[in-house]
């Protein structure tokens, strides 16, 4: 199926730097195999946008449209799991967790849950923080610097996670995407109080 074909791979970005990748695309259900980038932690973010804007003109399904029904539903999948793959490579909790289930670990964080008390803690006092904002006299600079803490200890984790992912401890690695993920979602709850704030 001339659809399934290579993609040629793109040597240098707009500003003369190399891409990680040195290799064509390769259909498979790797994400990394996608983009044809190394399968580690660290990713080049510039590279893995212009990877995708690529990919994303070569399959768009208008281009396809005097094709065949097969060609078309083919070019539907493929922008389906180009976009499947790049909203997981691009985001640090998607791809730690997409890490470890290549390495058949169970990310599943309903059913992972940490023993660690003083993480335990720290839900408790951001969680009561964030209730507490809108009762505080200066909420504005109060929900700022929870939002700096937050992501420097969201920060911190990533930098863990790396860590122990390159030296195969992949049960503490799991152990950091569940904490990981609590900050993500801390992440949102700050900003959805930043949006109740201004519509006060």
């Amino acid at each position: 199926m001339w659809l399934w074909r290579e993609f040629p791979r793109i040597d240098e970005l707009p500003n003369g730097s190399q891409l990680q990748s040195d290799g064509k695309l390769k259909f498979s259900d790797n994400f990394f195999e996608i983009f044809a980038i190394p399968q580690a932690w660290v990713v080049d973010l510039n590279g893995l946008n212009i990877r995708y804007r690529a990919l994303q003109q070569e399959f768009h399904p208008d281009k396809y449209s005097t094709k065949s029904q097969i060609d078309q539903r083919l070019a539907v999948q493929m922008t389906s799991l180009i976009n499947q793959a790049f909203e997981t490579l691009k985001c640090p909790l998607k791809r730690a967790q997409y890490l470890l289930e290549l390495s058949n670990i169970d990310t599943d964080q309903e059913t992972h849950i940490t023993t660690d008390g003083k993480f335990l803690m720290q839900q408790i006092e951001f969680r009561e923080g964030l209730q507490d904002i809108f009762n505080h006299k200066e909420p504005w600079e109060m929900l700022e610097r929870m939002r700096r803490e937050i992501e420097d200890i969201y920060l911190n984790l990533q930098d863990s996670f790396q860590e122990n992912y390159q030296k195969g401890s992949l049960g503490d690695a799991l152990n950091i995407t569940a904490k990981m993920q609590f900050f993500s979602k801390l992440l949102i709850e700050v900003e959805n109080v930043e949006a109740e704030l201004e519509d006060m």
